[in-house]
């Protein structure tokens, strides 16, 4: 392959798990746009999955045509078989089917289902060898260890699709990881980066999903808003790059058009600039180790004018210290921590609980597990203390509607 030759990237089968939320519908633009530029056959789909927008899932499968579409309930299988009659297109049904598609042979797989339910699929991919482009970031903070063992006796390769992580992926010199003194994570801030404790207590789901830069879905935007968002990034790089919590940090940069710096011991600074939009990092992703175009927007420095950082607020973002507790501690903690938000952000999406309720939740789910500094042998194990995270977590939230 010459350096101009993209052939055998664009001949790459991909599938994309989670594909009708909003970094599947990303995906999807990137090779839509990749089929305009490239031709028709560029980025050939193995299979597209969705938990319950089976109208979405079914218009995707009839537009980009995968080999298999998956919807992750079971109950519209039924469904899905007649909206794509004809097609010639394989359906399946269940979350044991959603992990099969990530087991089909596709040279890369996009991981975007929201939350700890991306874990089996994602362990799947990893195990046959797959390129993982990596989405869902709370999969390798509730199963670090056992993610990262994993991925050490595969011949996969993961790319992260976090704009940070992504960011940190371009810049980080491995050849010379003795020479990493900080990576650092930038943070917009979120909507209420200059709002009081006071006002933030009255905060509506409307509110806390507003994002001022990015698109994106609920619950990630809702974590943005806490600055858990962070934390749990912090968790991630921990595992993706084998760093040391003493080594990570993070910086509110309200503009996020930096998404990562890298200190090195000779001074220098290697910062990852791009517009906030995440085709950027996810056409990197599909691509690596070459470059394809993007539909994405381009920077333009001299129209932003100006770029600001600060330390963020740990008192008004207790989230985010909750989150770098765990980094520091190990163990379970970090999948104790994920499971607690997952419950306390549906609980506040669904005006059960209060916006501060859902680090007093987290932190309580935290003090109330007695095992979580030990470490997981297999996914049976971090499951079941998913789950009992989840029960307690629930129990809280459900006090606190009372």
């Amino acid at each position: 392959m010459t350096d101009y030759d993209l052939s055998q990237t664009l001949s790459r089968r991909l599938t994309v798990l989670g594909s009708t939320g909003s970094i599947g519908v990303s995906t999807l633009s990137v090779v839509a746009h990749a089929r305009a530029t490239y031709g028709a056959d560029a980025i050939p789909l193995e299979a597209l999955t969705a938990q319950s927008n089976v109208d979405v899932l079914a218009a995707q499968a009839r537009e980009y045509r995968p080999r298999r579409a998956v919807i992750g309930r079971p109950e519209l299988l039924g469904k899905l078989k007649e909206l794509l009659d004809g097609t010639g297109i394989e359906v399946a049904a269940g979350k044991d089917a959603v992990t099969e598609a990530a087991a089909m042979p596709a040279e890369v797989v996009m991981v975007a289902i929201v939350g700890a339910a991306g874990l089996p699929p994602a362990l799947a991919a990893v195990r046959r060898g797959a390129t993982l482009a990596l989405a869902n970031k709370e999969c390798v903070v509730a199963a670090g260890e056992l993610f990262r063992r994993t991925l050490d006796g595969s011949r996969a390769t993961v790319i992260p699709v976090d704009s940070e992580h992504n960011a940190a992926f371009q810049v980080l010199d491995f050849a010379q990881s003795h020479a990493i003194e900080k990576v650092t994570l930038t943070a917009s801030g979120g909507p209420f980066r200059e709002w009081t404790r006071e006002r933030m207590e009255s905060v509506t789901p409307e509110q806390a999903v507003a994002h001022p830069n990015w698109s994106m879905g609920a619950k990630i935007s809702v974590d943005s808003a806490t600055l858990m968002n962070k934390g749990l990034e912090l968790i991630e790089a921990h595992f993706l790059f084998a760093l040391p919590a003493e080594k990570l940090d993070v910086i509110v940069h309200p503009q996020s058009a930096v998404h990562c710096l890298v200190s090195y011991a000779d001074g220098s600074v290697l910062a990852h600039l791009s517009a906030p939009d995440m085709r950027t990092p996810i056409a990197h992703a599909l691509a690596w180790p070459r470059r394809i175009t993007s539909p994405s927007q381009r920077l333009d420095l001299a129209a932003l004018g100006r770029l600001t950082f600060e330390n963020p607020d740990r008192t008004r973002f207790p989230c985010l210290a909750l989150a770098e507790a765990c980094l520091r501690t190990g163990g379970l903690t970090p999948t104790i921590l994920n499971a607690a938000n997952e419950v306390a952000v549906e609980a506040f999406l669904d005006r059960r609980i209060a916006f501060y309720d859902i680090p007093r939740v987290v932190e309580a789910t935290l003090s109330a597990d007695g095992s979580n500094r030990a470490e997981a042998e297999d996914l049976e194990a971090v499951l079941a203390v998913d789950k009992r995270a989840r029960d307690v977590a629930g129990a809280l939230c459900r006090k606190l509607a009372a």
